[in-house]
């Protein structure tokens, strides 16, 4: 059992504190602070928006810089070690552990979000582009933050052997002494405190839509009491598991990957626009591929749409404050790959599986749309309630009941995998040294399972405090934007160093 004197007070209960404090503001003084935020997001994704585009697409540029130039070849761990784990096994856990029940949730509506916009209509037509921008905002950019960094991290483990498992460790070959002195602290506190408030507004998105599914399903109310008794059951399924260690995160990984393709395998061959779903799925790649660039760059600088500033941004921002967690866990997974692997593993594993969770599932509620099966928009348009719009198309399918079934299992899957990891992430920040093979102790990891699940459970009572705290995980993003830059240096800087090193023996 780990000695108490090694817990860090500093990334344990501090930023826990500052999101208290500020659910406290919310609740007491929702207008005023909403405000305050409010000006800061605007501030930040209006004046200072360039900077995230641009980080954004330099992260991706060295992603595959990485992949392909002899950093690629550094083997994470010995130089004959082997993965610790199956193709599969270390695939499903890339992927589950990059993305939570959100990508069920956005895959099935989010072309809907696009289909009114005044940007869509200048690029083309709903029919081209609805289909197009979910995978902008989910392809290669978003996994490229995930891929590199869990590169990083990987090099930093298993090749560097540090001790110390947290974000200002990966900053080191920079920062040098000031990485035990203040500015690591900052760092490390910022790092927590982005995945806390990252952690409460993914449950957010998608909680509702699983809250519907049950009560649906059970004939019963779908209210707050619902919601949280949800929130309590996908508790206790990632806390056993992550009990359990490795074991139990691998198994519940796996079991996730096999529930969601049965839950995009129904859809595809039952819902009757499988040829459609193909097609247009097919073409949206084509143009993401053509369009890859102008849509990286595209920044609206006559403000004539504002699509720019209020979704592409706002998603890089939302990816780069999970980029705490999801890429850590990624790279301690894969002792024994190379950087190569690593980078290419994250792709091929990650963004191959987004893509066709929002091809078969956002493209059937499209064809539903196109074809006159379901006027999906005007479900929409006439409440604005995205939850009760999926529920609609739902109900287009053979035996819905069972549709219900299975989106309900994938969803606390996704929940369950998701934090297993962050749990794993954030028990091991707590400790001032721990080995990358040592896992931390399982009261270490029962308190970060609890704590994760509070926060979303106390702000389901205050709506603009959940709204304030989507706002301030885009603010965190910011700064961990800096620090993601830093990451990447030094590992250039020892990459370099270990290659040299090893050229010589």
């Amino acid at each position: 059992m780990k000695s108490l004197k090694n817990i860090d007070p500093a990334t344990t209960a501090i930023p826990f504190a500052i999101i208290l404090v500020l659910c406290l503001l919310f609740v007491i003084s929702p207008e005023a602070s909403g405000s305050v935020l409010s000006d800061i997001r605007s501030f930040l994704g209006d004046e200072l928006g360039l900077y995230y585009l641009v980080v954004g697409l330099s992260v991706f540029l060295v992603s595959m810089y990485i992949a392909f130039s002899r950093y690629g070849k550094i083997r994470l761990g010995g130089p004959n070690e082997k993965p610790a784990y199956s193709g599969f096994t270390w695939g499903a856990m890339m992927f589950t552990s990059g993305l939570a029940a959100d990508i069920l949730f956005y895959s099935l509506c989010e072309w809907i979000l696009y289909a009114n916009e005044s940007y869509i209509t200048e690029l083309g037509s709903v029919q081209d582009w609805a289909s197009t921008i979910p995978l902008f905002h989910w392809g290669p950019i978003p996994w490229s933050f995930y891929a590199t960094l869990a590169a990083c991290f990987g090099f930093m483990l298993h090749v560097r052997g540090c001790k110390k498992q947290k974000y200002s460790e990966a900053v080191r070959p920079v920062l040098g002494e000031l990485t035990d002195r203040l500015p690591g602290k900052l760092i490390d506190i910022l790092a927590v405190f982005a995945l806390l408030a990252g952690t409460a507004t993914t449950f957010s998105l998608a909680t509702p839509l699983l809250s519907k599914a049950v009560s649906r399903l059970f004939n019963i109310d779908g209210g707050t009491w619902l919601t949280i008794l949800i929130l309590v059951i996908t508790c206790l399924v990632y806390t056993v598991s992550v009990l359990k260690g490795m074991k139990g995160v691998k198994f519940l990984a796996e079991i996730c990957m096999y529930v969601f393709f049965a839950l995009l395998i129904y859809v595809f061959l039952f819902g009757g626009e499988a040829r459609y779903i193909l097609e247009t799925g097919f073409s949206a790649l084509g143009n993401l591929c053509q369009n890859f660039l102008f849509l990286s760059t595209r920044t609206d600088p006559l403000r004539e749409s504002m699509f720019p500033q209020n979704w592409t941004i706002f998603y890089w921002s939302y990816w780069m404050v999970w980029c705490v967690a999801s890429p850590f866990f990624m790279g301690s997974i894969s002792r024994g790959r190379t950087v190569k692997q690593v980078v290419l593993g994250a792709y091929i594993f990650g963004l191959s599986s987004t893509f066709i969770s929002f091809i078969v599932l956002g493209n059937y509620s499209l064809g539903l749309e196109v074809h006159g099966r379901l006027d999906v928009m005007g479900l929409y348009a006439a409440g604005g309630d995205l939850y009760n719009v999926i529920m609609a198309v739902i109900d287009t399918l053979p035996i819905p009941e069972l549709v219900l079934i299975i989106l309900a299992v994938s969803m606390i899957a996704f929940y369950a995998t998701s934090f297993d990891s962050i749990t794993l992430v954030a028990s091991a920040y707590s400790y001032r040294e721990i080995a990358d093979d040592e896992e931390a102790s399982p009261g270490m990891k029962l308190f970060w399972s609890i704590l994760l699940i509070m926060l979303p459970i106390a702000l389901i009572f205050s709506e603009s405090g959940m709204s304030n705290l989507q706002t301030v995980s885009i603010i965190a993003a910011f700064p961990i934007a800096v620090v993601i830059i830093l990451i990447i240096a030094s590992f250039f800087k020892e990459g370099k160093k270990y290659i040299k090193d090893e050229s010589e023996l």
